[in-house]
């Protein structure tokens, strides 16, 4: 592993998982690449340690991560799921061209919304997470022709 160490081992533990090589290898992966990844580049990272690794445990674990609030999931405008290992509060900026994602953090724009929403009393509607994708190009994105 790459990133071996009691945290992630942790992590699983602390959710009432039962901890394997594999899970460990699954939420390492999502660690170390930062870019929230998809399925199959999580399994290409994992097949660099674990080549005979089952394409359908690494779905598994992502499935089960996402049901136990470990991992969330991100889907892009072109309906390209990847994963984010990162649950604290953030947004996303998202390039549609290049289909890089990266956290955006503002508390200011947390409290705005936060406060919006706790005015605005949806009364037939519990709000249990407010997720926004902010779309656009990265200054560093160069259009291949």
């Amino acid at each position: 592993m790459k990133n071996n160490n009691k945290n992630i081992r942790k992590i699983i533990s602390d959710h009432d998982l039962r901890v394997t090589p594999q899970r460990i290898a699954v939420l390492d992966a999502l660690k170390h690449l930062k870019s929230h990844p998809t399925a199959d580049e999580i399994i290409q990272y994992i097949r660099t340690e674990y080549p005979n690794l089952a394409v359908g445990t690494v779905y598994n674990a992502l499935e089960t991560f996402t049901e136990k609030g470990i991992i969330k999931k991100v889907k892009t405008d072109k309906d390209v799921m990847r994963y984010d290992a990162y649950t604290d509060k953030h947004y996303h900026l998202y390039c549609e061209e290049s289909g890089r994602i990266e956290d955006y953090y503002d508390n200011e724009l947390k409290e705005l919304i936060e406060n919006y929403f706790e005015k605005k009393k949806i009364s037939h509607f519990n709000i249990e997470d407010i997720q926004i994708q902010i779309n656009g190009r990265f200054k560093d994105y160069h259009r291949k022709h």
